[in-house]
Formats: structure tokens, C-alpha cells, sequence
């Protein structure tokens, strides 16, 4: 699907847009002293450790006719809800506009055994889903994006004949878009907007019941309440402090140095990308109906769809201003709560999570000018850190973890001596859940940053799960992963990927041996 056929809000809406829907600092939930960022698990186990939890990403599809990724992965993970706490969502929870016509096919049929009332998942509407297992994601573009009228007249239309045929031309798209984002914040967030003024005192004392220091958070109950305060969050669980980011608001490609020598080179790559892709759907269109060339088909549409992700980000690149807006208010509270919780003893570590990754070896994601974009501003944060905690932190990396998204693979890539605060952190890219695979990028493992006319090494990937082929013949990991966290101070972390592997029309689920990052 072209990236022409989708709309994405911009930052600035993006921002106010959500503050609505949770009705930021609103004078009732100032006088209560409530930390709309702050959020209590309340499963009796939060003071536990060792403990473990799942991950999930990038996995919210519904166009497999046959057999879905998404479902193969979640079956893999079915044995672990008992022993693991929650299962984090790196974003991308729903694809491809994050609508709400989507979200009983692509979220609430594959994750039913996460719900109450789940053996009956077909009643249960997307914006009262009540968790009996955790989920707790984190917003990807797709939980952004929106269709123009038409586009969604004409997929509306079309939706029963792209049902029957949804193994060749499915797009995955029904009447509505996100609504900037709405239909993620009515599905998870704690949406008081909603909340009538008259109830609203009621509702706060209800549930903003959790004491942190001196002031108030959301009480997240299994099984009861389930909502998240706001579109980025911090909780405590087994003395390690997690930070979940909305990176969408921080991505925007930084300013090009040379302005129209930059221009022109973005310009020429995108009419070769254009080129490359109608060529692609060109042969797309022959082989719709040869059922018989399944791998073939799904070659097709995912080359496509990487050249859609392509030429999205360079509309982004093409785009900033030396003005560009970039979301300082969230930067500024993890920057702050970061320094808080070095300098708090009951911590063991810390792990943040978010959608776009500021490391990764994904072909067409390493370089990308989102990217560059997060690890520029996450480094000036971490920087800022750094220099408040040095003596605390000593040798230890700021972060114990990050986990991200949106790169359609598994990729665990380590950051050695980058002469900033994001030195020596494991950086987890669980992206391959459901949606379409990518491949490692030709050049390798070793990522290199240019520095006064040289290059150094600043990360290298030590695993990852991407399509390949093989003889000829697609192959297909899809991916989960379960995180262990071992009680002491400093904390073990240990990742152990879970493997639904689709190669020559079989299935083959298998769980790798953990690595200790």
C-alpha cells in the first residue's frame, strides 16, 4: 500500500490530541496531586523478584487467509501466561491504519486468551476489552495513521471481495483510520474525556488510588481495570523501573546540513524507489491469481511494502525544517525520571521500551532518517543523565534494556564505546510478531558512525530473525520473546526468542536458547 494512500498527523496534533483524551493536567486531577504518567500494577506479586515477562511487536495482521503469524506467535506464548507477569507491546498493535474495524480480527481473536471473556471473543468491543493477563503496549506509526475519505469509502466497499481474495491483495484496511490516533487511546488508555464532569470525582477516586511518594497514580487491576494513564507511562515491577515512550513524537528526521544537495539526492532516490515498486506491482498484478506461488506472491508484497516504508521516511526527511517540532516535554520527564530512579536505592535497573529503534540492522531501517533521529534525541537525554548519576552508575550502562519495534525482525544489537549515554546497552528490536519479515541489511552486523571524516563501530548485531530464503524458498521466523529478570542488584537479563518459523507451507515453533544481554 503506498504511503500516498495513508495520512499521518503531525507531531503538534499528535501531542494535543492526546492530552484531550486524557484531559492533561485538568484541574481535578492537579488538586488530587495525580501523576498522569505514573502506573501501579496491583497483581500482588509487584514486589517480587526474579520475575519475567513477555514481549510482542509490529504483529496486529489479519489479511493471512490460512494461517496467522500473528496467532502462531501467540500460541507460543500461551504456555508462559501463567509464570510471566505482563506481555509488553512494542506498537504496531494494529495494521495498516490502526482502525477499529480492525481491531477484533488483528488484536482481540489472536490475543483472546489475554481477555476476560475471551472463549466469547467475538462480543467483546475494542474499547472494553478488559485484560485478565497484561498487555501493555506502546503507540507504532500504524496506531497513527488514517485513511483520506475516499480511500476509506472505496475499502469499505471493496472489503468483501478483499476477504475472499485476501491471500493476494488483502491491504488490511476497512472504513476508518486511527482517528489520529483515537481508536489506540479509546482501546487502552484511561480515556476521561469520556468521563462525564459530574462523574469525573467519582472516577478519580475510583481509581487513581495508588500512593507513590506524595502523589497519586492509576491502579492497574487484572482482570478488572486495565488502562494505562497517558500515551507514555513509567511503573515499578521487582524493583526495576520501566519507561514506556511514545517515539512518534520525537522521530522527526533531523534538518539535512546541506539543504539542496540533500534535497536532490533524497528526490533522485525516490523516483528510482517509485520506479523499482511499479515494476513490483507490475508483477504483482500477474501473478494475483496463481495461488499455486504463494512464497512468490508474499515476496512481491513485502518488497512492496519496504519500498512503501522507504519512500514514507523520506517524505518525512523531505519534510523537517530547521524548526522541525520535536516532543521536549517527554524527553524532559524520562531525562528527569531516569535521574530519579539512579538515584532512588530500591531500584535494581531500569528498561524502556518504545516504538522506533534508535539500532538496528534491519535492511531498510538502519539508516533511516527516523532513526537517526530517536538515537539522536535519546542520546541527549542519556547525555544529561550521565552527568547527573556518573558516581552512582560507576561502570554500569544507564539503561539494563531497551525493546523497540517497527523494524519487522528480531534483532539484538549491542552498543559498545559511543562516547554517549547510550554506550554499552542492549538494544532489543522484538518487530516480527506478524506482520511482513525483512531481511539484514547486504552490508552486516556492524553498524559505524562517521566521526571528523572517519568512520567507528558503534553497535553490532549478535542475532537476528529476518526473512531469508533457502533454496530457493522463503523463510519466515516470526517472533516472540520471553525477558527473565533475576533478583539481585544488578539484575541478569536474559532474552529467550520464541520461534514460529514458516518455511516451504509448514509450520515449526521452537523456543532458542536464552541469551543473557
Amino acid at each position: 500500500m503506498s504511503s500516498k494512500l495513508v495520512t499521518e498527523p503531525s507531531i503538534d496534533v499528535k501531542i494535543r490530541k492526546m492530552q484531550q483524551r486524557v484531559r492533561w493536567q485538568h484541574p481535578k486531577l492537579a488538586e488530587r496531586g495525580i501523576d498522569q504518567t505514573r502506573l501501579v500494577i496491583a497483581d500482588g506479586s509487584s514486589q517480587n523478584e526474579p520475575f519475567s515477562f513477555l514481549v510482542v511487536g509490529d504483529s496486529g495482521t489479519g489479511r493471512h487467509r490460512t494461517s496467522s503469524p500473528q496467532r502462531q506467535v501467540a500460541e507460543l506464548l500461551l504456555p508462559h501466561l501463567d509464570s510471566a507477569r505482563f506481555t509488553l507491546h512494542t506498537g504496531d498493535v494494529v495494521y495498516l491504519v490502526g482502525s477499529r474495524e480492525q481491531y477484533p480480527s488483528n488484536f482481540i481473536k489472536p490475543y483472546r486468551e489475554w481477555l476476560v471473556g475471551g472463549e466469547h471473543y467475538r462480543r467483546i468491543r475494542y474499547d472494553r476489552m478488559t485484560l485478565q493477563h497484561p498487555i501493555l503496549p506502546v503507540l507504532g506509526n500504524h496506531d497513527y495513521y488514517d485513511l483520506p475519505m475516499l480511500i476509506g469509502l472505496a475499502s469499505g466497499i471493496t472489503a468483501p471481495l478483499r476477504y475472499a481474495l485476501r491471500s493476494y491483495l488483502d491491504l488490511d484496511v476497512s472504513w476508518h483510520g486511527s482517528d489520529q490516533g483515537d481508536t489506540f487511546a479509546r482501546a487502552f488508555l484511561d480515556y476521561l474525556c469520556a468521563v462525564p464532569e459530574a462523574q469525573l470525582d467519582q472516577h478519580l477516586d475510583s481509581y487513581y488510588t495508588s500512593q507513590v511518594g506524595k502523589t497519586r497514580a492509576l491502579t492497574y487491576r487484572p482482570g478488572q481495570f486495565t488502562r494505562l494513564p497517558n500515551r507514555y507511562y513509567t511503573f515499578r515491577y521487582g524493583g526495576i523501573d520501566f519507561f514506556a515512550l511514545d517515539s512518534n513524537t520525537f522521530n522527526q528526521p533531523l534538518p539535512m546540513a546541506n539543504d539542496q544537495a540533500g534535497r536532490q539526492a533524497l528526490q533522485e532516490q525516490c523516483q528510482q524507489l517509485e520506479m523499482a515498486k511499479a515494476d513490483l506491482v507490475r508483477q504483482a498484478g500477474m501473478s494475483l491469481f496463481s495461488p499455486e506461488d504463494e512464497d512468490h506472491q508474499e515476496d512481491l508484497t513485502e518488497r512492496i511494502e519496504s519500498i512503501d516504508e522507504q519512500l514514507n521516511d523520506i517524505g518525512k526527511q523531505l519534510q523537517s525544517s530547521r524548526q522541525s517540532i520535536v516532543d521536549t516535554e517527554q524527553l524532559q520527564w524520562l531525562r528527569d525520571r531516569l535521574i530519579d530512579s539512579w538515584q532512588d536505592p530500591a531500584v535494581r535497573g531500569r528498561i524502556l521500551f518504545f516504538h522506533h529503534p534508535p539500532y538496528v540492522t534491519e535492511a531498510t531501517k538502519w539508516g533511516q532518517g527516523q532513526t537517526l533521529a530517536v538515537r539522536y534525541h535519546l542520546r541527549q537525554v542519556l547525555d544529561a543523565v550521565a552527568a547527573e548519576v556518573a558516581e552512582i552508575a560507576q561502570d554500569r550502562p544507564l539503561v539494563d534494556l531497551v525493546l523497540n519495534g517497527h523494524a519487522h525482525c528480531l534483532d539484538y544489537v549491542r552498543t559498545g564505546d559511543t562516547g554517549h549515554g547510550d554506550a554499552h546497552i542492549p538494544w532489543v528490536i522484538c518487530g516480527g510478531s506478524g506482520y511482513s519479515l525483512r531481511r539484514q541489511r547486504p552490508e552486516g552486523p556492524e553498524l559505524t558512525e562517521g566521526l571528523d571524516g572517519s568512520t567507528r563501530s558503534v553497535a553490532t548485531s549478535h542475532l537476528f530473525l529476518g526473512r531469508t530464503r533457502n533454496d530457493g524458498k522463503l523463510n519466515r521466523p516470526y517472533s516472540g520473546l520471553r525477558v527473565e529478570i533475576s533478583g539481585g542488584n544488578p539484575p541478569q537479563v536474559t532474552i529467550v526468542p520464541l520461534v514460529a518459523e514458516k518455511f516451504d507451507g509448514s509450520w515449526q515453533g521452537y523456543e532458542m536458547e536464552g541469551l543473557v544481554v
